[in-house]
């Protein structure tokens, strides 16, 4: 069931939100939960027992860590009291017994998510990388069990923190609506229980809260809709082309580049509305990337929650940029892109784009260089324009279907197909499309806040007038996004793939 879906809009919400409303208190979580299990039922339900199996193994996994926690601060506490100390075995012992239940927790988490990526891709990555296989290898067809990269690395998460001292959730109710939250569960942000655990018994529905979040789900649906509906349909064109121009190449790159903005970016505003509304926050999982001055700022800025995820969890762990060695955090930042691009999928072209990031990343981080040149203008503009070239080709590498359609489409990009600059398919498709390329580049940058914050600064119109025709104008997107909506059958979100 998809946010942007009739069914979602009309029946489930209005009907969760309504009974929210009139439950008590303490109550609330419960309904969510179950409305939650729902959710997830609908859209998943072969797969709906593997993540119920998920929540309950790592509740019970959370509670073993988290006593043996406190029998070694216990134990630590006897030993700087008055009292004797106590046997150092015992305690070697349970810090032993801790570490083989957490990195068995992991091995089974991480088991389960690389088996329905790996079992599913690792044929097309074969005959993708070594073309002279690919007529003997078959592609097996499993289905990749919705959301189980989000709810794999939230679970994940928890138990890193309840290692480190975190309490665990004593109640599994809680734990089980952390992970399958409805808003949040399909595409995240991933959340920490640090965060979400004080929420779920204090769960307080304003009327500005329930505003701000109205106004924001309808930001994100109207972006989602309007933009990466439309530009998914000129994405296809190019990349499903046999003979591409140079002009549809790179037209279909860029917009392809704003589609995943807009389709995952709208997710995101759509969850976090649906959050607020509910009485919940949620973290900021996009800050306007594209405008970003150097890739370590873009990757700042995309997808913020796993970025996040990916340095408290594994980078930091691995000795970060505190270690001696630039080789060393060369290293450690390269682990942390490939595994990024795994968690993306193991199709050789998601490791490539890892990799790809990786060792610019890293570049910027042994040279400098974004720092180095901050007071110089021209040479800001030459690396944002870089910065910005290497996002949508790694993008381009992100939406092919294996290497080959890749390698074919580089050769399309650059002309080395003997292809013409443009033709007739680049001509018709930039008419059809200008307008939504247009305003699609508009929204990916700051510029709309920048004139709403300049209005208001100015004099021109109060903040709260400007608010209010803000407000106005996305009800009217809206009503607008439903007409396409019903007219349009094509709308999935694509990083329900990952």
């Amino acid at each position: 069931m998809l946010f942007s879906s009739f069914e979602f809009l009309f029946f489930f919400f209005p009907i969760v939100w309504i009974i929210n409303i009139i439950l008590p208190r303490r109550i609330k979580k419960y309904w969510l939960l179950a409305a939650s299990f729902f959710f997830y039922y609908w859209g998943e339900p072969t797969f709906f027992l593997l993540m119920v199996t998920s929540i309950l193994f790592n509740f019970c996994f959370g509670l073993l860590l988290d006593q043996h926690n406190k029998s070694i601060a216990k134990i630590e506490t006897e030993d700087s009291g008055n009292n004797p100390p106590c046997n150092s075995q015992i305690k070697t012992k349970t810090t032993v017994t801790k570490k083989i239940l957490f990195i068995t927790a992991l091995v089974i988490n991480f088991s389960i998510l690389l088996f329905y990526k790996f079992i599913n891709f690792l044929p097309s990555d074969i005959s993708g990388a070594f073309w002279l296989l690919s007529k003997n290898t078959d592609q097996i067809n499993l289905v990749l069990p919705l959301a189980i990269s989000f709810y794999t690395f939230q679970s994940v998460g928890y138990l890193i923190d309840v290692y480190r001292g975190m309490p665990s959730e004593k109640n599994p109710f809680n734990y089980a609506l952390f992970i399958s939250f409805f808003p949040q569960l399909l595409q995240g942000p991933i959340l920490r229980y640090r965060d979400f655990s004080p929420q779920i018994d204090r769960q307080r529905i304003t009327l500005n809260g329930f505003s701000d979040g109205v106004l924001r789900f309808l930001t994100g649906f109207n972006q989602k809709i309007l933009l990466a509906n439309i530009l998914s349909e000129l994405t296809e064109k190019a990349f499903n082309a046999s003979n591409l121009s140079v002009g549809m190449a790179w037209l279909g790159m860029i917009s392809y580049s704003l589609q995943l903005y807009f389709d995952f970016s709208g997710y995101s505003d759509m969850a976090i509305g649906l959050g607020k509304m509910f009485g919940f926050q949620f973290t900021e999982n996009f800050d306007f990337p594209y405008a970003s001055a150097n890739l370590s700022e873009f990757w700042r800025r995309w997808h913020i929650s796993l970025g996040s995820w990916f340095r408290d969890y594994l980078y930091i762990p691995l000795g970060g940029s505190r270690v001696s060695s630039k080789i060393r955090i060369a290293l450690n930042l390269l682990i942390v892109w490939l595994a990024t691009g795994i968690w993306h999928g193991t199709d050789f072209t998601f490791i490539l784009w890892g990799i790809l990031h990786g060792i610019l990343i890293v570049f910027e981080k042994i040279t400098g260089l974004p720092e180095k040149i901050k007071n110089k203008t021209f040479l800001q503009i030459l690396y944002r324009g870089f910065t910005l070239f290497i996002v949508i080709f790694g993008w381009m590498l992100f939406r092919s279907e294996d290497m080959v359609q890749a390698m074919d489409y580089i050769r399309s990009l650059f002309k080395l197909n003997g292809n013409p600059w443009r033709g007739d398919m680049f001509i018709f498709n930039f008419r059809e499309y200008y307008f939504t390329l247009i305003f699609a580049f508009i929204s990916a940058f700051p510029i709309i806040r920048y004139i709403r914050s300049s209005i208001s600064k100015k004099g021109k119109l109060s903040e709260n007038t400007v608010n209010v025709v803000w407000y106005c104008i996305q009800l009217l997107l809206a009503v607008i996004s439903l007409s396409c909506l019903a007219m349009n059958t094509h709308n999935p979100f694509l990083y329900s793939n990952f």
